[in-house]
């Protein structure tokens, strides 16, 4: 009887959203340098920035990482001086994924 080998398993790094509380809103200067220096300095660790979401009010971010650990992610916020009020562990929902 002909028994099918399992193949190799994939292990998707765990999700996480991560809340940013700014009291006097969140003010950068230059955009596109802040996302180049965090991106680099994410490189140091196992932490990939996916991408985030401001509130109109710039008092709030809300940002999507993937990351072993939310201790991993804590470490890069600490390297790159921003916030952590609290990071939650996310699984994506697409609707789109299924028929209508």
């Amino acid at each position: 009887m002909y028994r099918r080998r399992p193949g190799p398993t994939v292990t998707a790094m765990p999700r996480y959203l991560v809340e940013r509380a700014f009291s006097g809103g969140w003010d950068v200067g230059d955009v596109e340098e802040f996302c180049r220096r965090t991106l680099e300095r994410n490189l140091e660790g196992e932490v990939t920035w996916l991408h985030s979401y401001v509130s109109d009010d710039r008092r709030r971010l809300l940002c999507v990482y993937e990351a072993p650990t939310p201790e991993a992610i804590r470490r890069s916020a600490a390297r790159n001086d921003l916030p952590v009020d609290s990071i939650t562990s996310v699984r994506v929902l697409d609707p789109y994924h299924f028929a209508l």
